[in-house]
């Protein structure tokens, strides 16, 4: 119905009002006189429709608030028809009493109609006069238990897409006891968190058994702990949540509700950020990914996807992984414009054509080999990728006139003790060097390791509990900082936002808040109890000892940084003296011998350039010559 139509109805049942008001509280016979009356009642609502225009709000959508505004409605139509009654027909039978009567006629009516659009919308109209119990009415639907507050339960259920018709709620787990009891919307908040076992039993004995759990929140998920939750998942609970904002790139079609990884029972509780900034960073503008198919890479596309970027290149040198993440955009955003480009990073003239090509105004530099021991034992490979191609892209992207570069680093090239993270240490310094000064800017971001990432130990764990263990452990004190990897992109997107809006560049690196480092061990051991069983008795874990290049620990902030606060979730390494600048021989002998195949001398020079670079005094801030 259109807003002319809602007037019309408004206007109609001010003037119903007005006859059922004068007739229930005099009770007289209608006359000219009433007709009149009504009619003048109907215009005073007109006026006041007009003046505030309540129709606006869609009756299939109403809440409390619209509630309000029509009572509110009703009372201003009785004063505007007491003014104009006043003005021009003096008098009315019943006085006061009648117009009082007509205003909460008129307001019970307003709400009614609204109440009834809503319930047909809703679907819910018959359901919620005959049903008798929450799960009565579809037994044939798995039935959901909810876990979390009373108000984001109800807020959860009065969403018609909430369940999509695929759950049937049959009760409310509360963190707060004194909700016990409360009824939301035909669903009983059974009990608290911590009565959740008995809550259960309770269920399991009137043959409510769930089907299915969904958690509202991370905190109400993370009291469970890891052995209960295995327990559940073991007896074949689907452990459920909604998607978020670490999901911006879910289609429009997604279902409102999808099972839990494992990576997101390991995690600790996300950093949750106001997605605005990202939006505002890639809206409108054209954006290149390398790396594009890689754990990273492909999450960096499907985030800035869903942000409303002008149009997105996606680079990378695997076709299967292009292939892969090219598909799901297309799938998920048809109308995007995007383009995919098979192209190698230490090739600078493939990729001089593609940035020139492409026209690109923000680039997101995630291609790189980030395996520590495949590099340790390819340690050419690892210069000519991390190193040399970071040089390739920060000079494509400065030629081709980008607005900003943004380059993903590790924790593991702060003190580096293998190739890798030395490798992705002289990138930081190159990337800046090669892609600094005039009108680009440049960005690099360092974080730890992300669950479920290419190399994470997750998915190895997982396999070999699938095959009944042992897990293999390298030290039982070797801990790491672990994210998501959709949150882990979510506060890259976020820290280059802000060095976008920055008056000046930043004089450090950005790095990610990671939380409390996480035993490996105490990983491999929760892993063990989501699968529900004991570590040592189904499963072992076997210690293997430390390979080549790898730390006990990893830090964020080097010898010759200092970290400062720069969002919340972000912090800023500073140096402490300024960054010094490698020779362009420097760089072409490291090539040349990366070519050559001397991974001796290969290691040499960078660990060389790697000391040069993490000089703290003042003596060492000149230009690093070839030797």
């Amino acid at each position: 119905m259109g807003h002319a139509g809602k007037i019309a109805t408004h206007v109609l049942l001010a003037f119903v009002a007005l006859l059922a008001g004068r007739y229930l509280v005099i009770d007289m016979p209608f006359t000219r006189d009433t007709l009149l009356q009504a009619t003048l009642y109907g215009l005073a609502a007109f006026i006041v429709e007009l003046a505030f225009r309540v129709e606006r709000a869609p009756w299939r959508f109403v809440s409390a608030t619209d509630h309000l505004r029509l009572l509110r409605s009703a009372v201003l139509t009785a004063a505007a028809f007491l003014v104009i009654t006043r003005l021009t027909h003096p008098g009315i039978d019943g006085g006061l009493r009648t117009v009082a009567g007509a205003a909460l006629i008129q307001a019970a009516l307003l709400s009614a109609l609204r109440v009834i659009r809503r319930s047909l919308h809703e679907r819910m109209l018959l359901d919620s006069v005959l049903r008798l119990g929450p799960a009565s009415m579809h037994p044939a639907l798995p039935r959901l238990l909810i876990i979390g507050s009373a108000s984001e339960a109800e807020a959860f259920l009065r969403a018609p897409a909430g369940l999509g018709e695929r759950y049937a709620p049959i009760g409310v787990v509360s963190p707060l006891d004194r909700e016990t009891g409360d009824e939301l919307r035909g669903v009983c908040v059974l009990g608290s968190i911590a009565d959740f076992d008995s809550v259960l039993a309770r269920l399991r004995d009137s043959g409510l058994s769930p089907a299915a759990i969904l958690f509202l929140t991370d905190s109400a998920m993370s009291t469970f702990g890891a052995e209960r939750l295995g327990r559940l998942k073991t007896e074949g609970v689907r452990l459920l949540r909604r998607h978020g904002v670490v999901e911006m790139g879910a289609a429009a079609n997604t279902p409102q509700l999808r099972e839990i990884s494992i990576e997101e029972l390991l995690s600790r509780p996300p950093v949750r950020l106001d997605p605005e900034p990202v939006r505002a960073l890639v809206s409108g503008r054209r954006v290149l990914v390398t790396g594009a198919g890689g754990s990273i890479g492909s999450e960096l596309c499907r985030q800035i996807a869903a942000s409303g970027c002008a149009h997105l290149t996606m680079v990378d040198a695997s076709e299967y992984n292009l292939f892969h993440i090219e598909r799901e955009i297309a799938e998920r955003h048809p109308l995007l414009s995007r383009r995919e480009a098979l192209c190698d990073v230490r090739d600078a003239a493939r990729v001089q054509r593609v940035f020139t090509e492409m026209k690109p105004d923000i680039i997101f530099h995630a291609a790189a080999l980030k395996h520590v021991t495949l590099v340790e034992n390819h340690p050419c490979e690892g210069v000519r990728t991390n190193v040399l191609g970071t040089r390739n892209v920060a000079v494509a992207a400065k030629a081709c006139g980008a607005a900003h570069l943004a380059l993903i680093s590790t924790d593991k090239a702060v003190a580096p003790t293998s190739v890798m993270g030395a490798a992705k240490r002289v990138a930081e310094a190159v990337a800046r060097q090669y892609g600094g000064g005039g009108d680009m800017r440049v960005s690099i971001v360092r974080f730890g390791n992300v669950l479920g990432s290419a190399g994470s130990v997750v998915p190895i764990f997982k396999s070999q509990i699938a095959r009944g263990g042992p897990i293999t452990l390298t030290h039982a004190e070797v801990e790491r900082y672990f994210m998501t990897i959709p949150e882990a992109v979510q506060l890259v997107l976020r820290a280059v936002a802000l060095s976008m809006i920055a008056s000046e560049p930043e004089a450090g690196v950005l790095t990610l808040e990671m939380g409390e480092p996480v035993k490996i061990i105490d990983l491999a051991r929760r892993m063990i109890e989501l699968q529900g069983l004991t570590p040592g008795r189904d499963i072992d874990i076997q210690i293997t000892g430390l390979r080549p290049g790898e730390k006990l620990t990893e830090t964020l902030v080097d010898v010759n940084e200092v970290a400062r606060l720069k969002a919340p979730g972000i912090m800023e390494a500073v140096r402490l003296a300024p960054a010094p600048i490698i020779a362009d021989e420097r760089l072409a002998e490291l090539d040349a011998l990366a070519e050559v195949g001397d991974e001796a001398g290969v290691r040499a020079r960078l660990f060389a350039l790697v000391e040069d670079l993490r000089q703290v005094g003042p003596s060492k801030v000149v230009k690093i010559r070839a030797s």
